[in-house]
C-alpha cells in the first residue's frame, strides 16, 4: 500500500497524504486533482477502491502516423504528460503500414466513449486523403485538436508551427552562405503542410530576386529512402543546398550525397526540419529547423480540455514560431561545390 501510495503520488506530483484522501473518498481534493489521481492508478496498473470501480477513468484518444520518426514520440511525451495532469488517460493509436487504419481507430475510440481525440499528424494534413472519420467525429460532437496543418474544410481547432516562418528562415540561411541553387525535398504534392513550404520558397526566392526552378522541388514519402531519393535526383541537377520538410528526409539528402561523394557540408549544404531527437549526434550534426514541441502540445491538450469542459473554442490554426538551430550540416559555398 505505501510503495502504491508513493508511485501514485510521484506520477500526478501530490503529496502521499492526498492521494489516501482520493482512495478513501475523504473531502478537501479539487476535483482534477482527484480525476488526475484515479488516472495514476489506470496507468500504473493499480485496481481503483471498490467505491471508485464504478467511475470509468476518462480517456482521451491520441492518434500518431508513426514512431519511427523520433518528432512523434516527442509529442507523444509531451501531451500524454499535460493529459495525465488534467485527470485525462491517454490511449496511444499508431498507424502501421497494413495495419489498422487512422479510420478503425476513431470506431475504437468512439466504442470506448473518448472524451476527445488529438491527431499529431495524419490524413487531415492531405487534401486527396479519406476523411470521413473526421466528419464523424464532428457529427458526435467530440472534442478534437489537430497538430500540424489542416485541410480547409476540416473545421477543428489546429495547432501548427509557421512553415512559412520555418522556410524562409532555411532560405535565408542557405544564401547568406552563397548559395544560389537550392532544392526543396517536400512530403507528397497533397500535403498542405508541404504546400506551404513550397509556396514560402518561391516567395523567398521572389524576395531575393533569385529563382526556384520546378525541377528544384521534389516530392518524397516521409522516410530516410524517400529522401535520399529525392536529393539524389536534385544533387543530378548541381544544386549545393538542399532544404528538407523533416529531419528524416534531411539525413537520406545526406546519405546520399555521400553516395556520390560529395561531403556535407563541404560540397553540399543540408537544412533538417523539426530538431527531432539525436540530431546533435548525427555526423555532421544536422542543421533544422526546431518545431517548439513543449508549447505546442500542451496549447493541443488545453484547447481539448476547454472543449471537454463544454467551453467553445475557435475552430482556427494557432500558429508557432520555429527556430532555425544552426549546426554543422551548412557551410560557405565553396568552388568545389557541384554549381559553385
Amino acid at each position: 500500500m505505501t510503495r502504491r501510495l508513493a508511485q501514485v503520488a510521484k506520477k500526478v506530483g501530490v503529496s502521499e497524504a492526498t492521494v489516501s484522501r482520493v482512495l478513501n473518498g475523504k473531502p478537501g481534493v479539487s476535483e482534477a486533482t482527484r480525476q488526475s489521481v484515479l488516472s495514476a492508478l489506470d496507468v500504473l496498473g493499480y485496481e481503483r477502491p471498490t467505491q471508485l470501480r464504478g467511475e470509468r477513468a476518462r480517456l482521451v484518444g491520441l492518434v500518431l502516423p508513426e514512431l519511427q520518426n523520433p518528432i512523434f514520440p516527442a509529442f507523444a511525451e509531451v501531451i500524454g504528460g499535460a493529459l495525465a495532469q488534467q485527470g485525462l488517460t491517454p490511449v496511444l493509436c499508431t498507424q502501421t503500414k497494413g495495419g489498422v487504419s487512422e479510420a478503425d481507430y476513431v470506431e475504437l475510440l468512439l466504442q470506448q466513449q473518448v472524451s476527445g481525440v488529438v491527431f499529431a499528424g495524419g490524413l487531415f494534413a492531405q487534401a486527396d486523403a479519406p476523411h470521413d472519420h473526421y466528419r464523424l467525429l464532428a457529427e458526435r460532437n467530440i472534442p478534437v485538436v489537430l497538430i500540424n496543418a489542416s485541410i480547409p474544410d476540416l473545421d477543428f481547432p489546429c495547432i501548427a508551427c509557421d512553415d512559412a516562418v520555418a522556410v524562409e528562415q532555411s532560405w535565408r540561411h542557405l544564401v547568406s552562405l552563397g548559395h544560389q541553387r537550392i532544392g526543396l525535398v517536400l512530403g507528397p504534392s497533397d500535403h498542405i503542410p508541404s504546400r506551404r513550404k513550397l509556396a514560402a520558397a518561391q516567395e523567398a526566392a521572389d524576395a531575393l530576386n533569385a529563382q526556384l526552378p520546378e525541377e528544384f522541388a521534389e516530392r518524397s514519402m516521409f522516410s530516410l529512402e524517400g529522401g535520399q531519393a529525392a536529393a539524389s535526383r536534385l544533387l543530378e541537377r548541381g544544386v549545393t543546398g538542399i532544404i528538407c520538410a523533416s529531419d528524416p528526409l534531411a539525413l537520406g539528402a545526406v546519405r546520399a550525397a555521400r553516395r556520390r561523394g560529395l561531403a556535407v557540408p563541404h560540397d553540399v549544404s543540408i537544412v533538417g526540419y523539426d530538431d527531432s531527437a539525436f540530431m546533435t549526434c548525427t555526423e555532421p550534426p544536422l542543421t533544422t529547423v526546431r518545431q517548439p514541441i513543449e508549447a505546442m502540445g500542451r496549447a493541443a491538450v488545453d484547447l481539448l480540455c476547454t472543449q471537454i469542459q463544454g467551453t467553445e473554442v475557435p475552430h482556427r490554426e494557432l500558429l508557432f514560431e520555429p527556430e532555425l538551430v544552426v549546426r554543422g550540416s551548412t557551410a560557405q559555398v565553396t568552388a568545389k561545390s557541384p554549381a559553385g
